[in-house]
C-alpha cells in the first residue's frame, strides 16, 4: 500500500463489505451533528439563560470557548490512539463506542450544571470526549472507501451537518409544525426537548447510532497489522505534520480554517443577531431561529447530493469549493442590506446551497492530501482542529466585531473571511 493516503480504488471497506456505509456512515454523523447543533445552538444558550437569567453573550462565549479548546486536544490524541489501537473489532469501532457511551454519560452531567464555570467545563469534557468519536469516525473515509467514491462518500458525511441540524431544530428547539404544513405531525413535540430531556434525547440517539455503525458496518480485524512501540515523546511529536514537507495538507488546513471561521462568526451570535438585530420578538425567537436553519439545513442537503456525485464524475474538487466560497460571500451580502427576517431567509437559502457545494467536496480534498495511511486517524483529526479552531476563535472575534461596528458588521467580515478561505485550495497541487 502506498505510503501516502491517496485512497487506492481497491481501499477495504470492513468485513461487511462497502455498501452498509453508504447507511450507517451518514446516520453516525447525523448523530453527531445533533449534538454539536441541538446543545450548541438551542441547549446551551437556553442554558446559559437560565443561569444568568439574560442573554449573556459573554457567558455564552466563555462556555463555548472552553468547550472548543477542549475539542481542538481531543480530536488528534484520539485520532492516533485509534492509529495505534489492535482489536479483532478493528482500530475505529472500539473509541467509537466508547467514546459515545462515555460522552453520553457527560451530557446527562451536562444536563444538571448549575454555573457557567460549571456549563463551560462540562460542555469541554463532552466535546473533548466527543471528538474522539468524530476522529474514528472520520477515519472511516480514508480507511475504507475507495478514491473513486471520494465525492459521493463526502457528500454523505457531509449530509450529518444539516440533516443534524433539521432534528435539533424540530426536535430540540420545538419548532413549530405549522411552518412547514405539519400541525399536528411535529407540532409542540420538540417542546418537550427544551431543557434536560434534549440532553436526554441526544445522548440516547448518540449511543444508539454507534451501536449500529459497529454492528452492521464492522470493520477489519487490525490483530495483524504492524505494532509501534509506545515512547510520549513519538507520541507528541508525530502530532507535527511539516507544511513543508506536506505543503497541500497544509493548504487543505488553513482552506477549511477560514471557510469554517467565516461560517461560525455568524452562526455563533445566530440567535442574539435575531433578537438584537433583526429584532424579533422574543416568543418567537427560537422557533424563527430553528425555521431559518432547517431552511438552510434543507439547501445545505439538496447541493451536497447533487455536486458529490457530480465531483466524482468530472474528477474535480477545486472549481466547487471556490463556487462555493464565492456564493456564501455574496449570501452574506444579503441579510446586510436587507435587515429583517425575510432577508435572513434568503441568505440561509442561498448560505445554505454554498454550504452544502463546500461540505460535498471538502472530505475528498482533506482524503486525498492525508500525509500518510498509517496516520489516517491522527492526520485527520489534525485537519479537524480547523472545525473546532473556528469555535474558539469565532466567539472572541464576533464580540470584537459587534463592539466595534454592531451586529451588522458581522456580514462583511464573515464574508471576507470565507472568500479568503475558499481561494486557499488553489496553491494545492495534487488535487484538481
Amino acid at each position: 500500500m502506498s505510503d501516502h493516503a491517496a485512497g487506492p480504488d481497491d481501499a477495504p471497506a470492513g468485513r461487511s463489505g462497502l455498501r452498509p456505509l453508504y447507511l450507517t456512515l451518514p446516520m453516525a454523523n447525523v448523530a453527531l451533528y445533533l449534538l454539536w447543533m441541538g446543545v450548541g445552538s438551542f441547549l446551551l444558550p437556553l442554558q446559559v439563560a437560565r443561569i444568568t437569567g439574560t442573554n449573556d453573550t459573554a457567558a455564552l462565549s466563555t462556555a463555548s470557548t472552553v468547550g472548543a479548546v477542549l475539542a481542538t486536544v481531543g480530536n488528534p490524541v484520539f485520532g492516533q490512539l485509534s492509529d495505534r489501537t489492535r482489536s479483532r473489532f478493528g482500530r475505529r469501532a472500539p473509541w467509537i463506542l466508547f467514546c459515545a457511551v462515555l460522552g453520553a454519560l457527560a451530557l446527562v452531567m451536562q444536563a444538571h450544571a448549575a454555573s457557567i464555570a460549571m456549563l463551560g467545563m462540562s460542555w469541554g469534557v463532552v466535546q473533548f470526549i466527543m471528538n474522539g468519536y468524530q476522529a474514528a469516525l472520520t477515519a472511516a473515509l480514508p480507511d475504507r472507501v475507495p478514491a473513486r467514491r471520494y465525492g459521493t462518500f463526502s457528500a454523505l458525511v457531509g449530509l450529518g451537518v444539516p440533516l443534524g441540524t433539521i432534528v435539533a431544530a424540530l426536535v430540540v428547539g420545538g419548532v413549530p409544525g405549522e411552518r412547514f404544513g405539519l400541525d399536528g405531525v411535529i407540532g409542540g413535540f420538540g417542546g418537550r426537548f427544551a431543557g434536560e430531556n434534549g440532553y436526554y434525547l441526544i445522548a440516547v440517539v448518540v449511543v444508539v447510532a454507534a451501536l449500529v455503525f459497529v454492528v452492521v458496518s464492522p470493520d477489519r480485524d487490525a490483530r495483524s497489522l504492524p505494532r509501534q512501540r509506545f515512547s510520549l515523546k513519538g507520541f507528541l511529536a508525530n502530532f507535527w505534520v511539516s507544511p513543508k514537507g506536506h505543503p497541500d495538507f497544509g493548504w487543505a488546513f488553513l482552506s477549511r480554517l477560514g471557510v469554517m471561521l467565516g461560517y461560525m462568526i455568524v452562526l455563533t451570535y445566530n440567535m442574539y443577531l435575531l433578537a438584537e438585530h433583526i429584532e424579533i420578538p422574543p416568543g418567537e425567537l427560537l422557533p424563527t431561529q430553528g425555521f431559518l436553519m432547517i431552511v438552510n439545513a434543507v439547501c445545505t442537503v439538496v447541493a451536497a447530493l447533487v455536486v458529490g456525485p457530480l465531483a466524482d464524475r468530472v474528477g474535480r474538487v477545486k472549481p466547487f469549493v471556490l463556487t462555493s466560497g464565492i456564493a456564501a460571500a455574496l449570501a452574506l451580502v444579503l441579510p446586510m442590506v436587507w435587515p429583517t427576517e425575510g432577508g435572513m431567509l434568503a441568505y440561509n437559502v442561498f448560505g445554505g446551497l454554498a454550504f452544502g457545494v463546500y461540505v460535498a467536496v471538502d472530505m475528498a480534498l482533506i482524503t486525498k492530501v492525508l500525509p500518510r495511511t498509517a496516520d489516517a486517524g491522527k492526520d485527520m483529526g489534525v485537519i479537524n482542529i480547523a472545525n473546532a479552531g473556528p469555535q474558539i476563535l469565532a466567539p472572541t472575534i464576533a464580540g470584537w466585531i459587534v463592539a466595534a461596528g454592531g451586529y451588522e458588521a458581522l456580514f462583511p467580515v464573515a464574508a471576507a473571511v470565507s472568500l479568503v478561505g475558499a481561494l486557499g485550495v488553489l496553491p494545492v497541487r495534487t488535487v484538481r
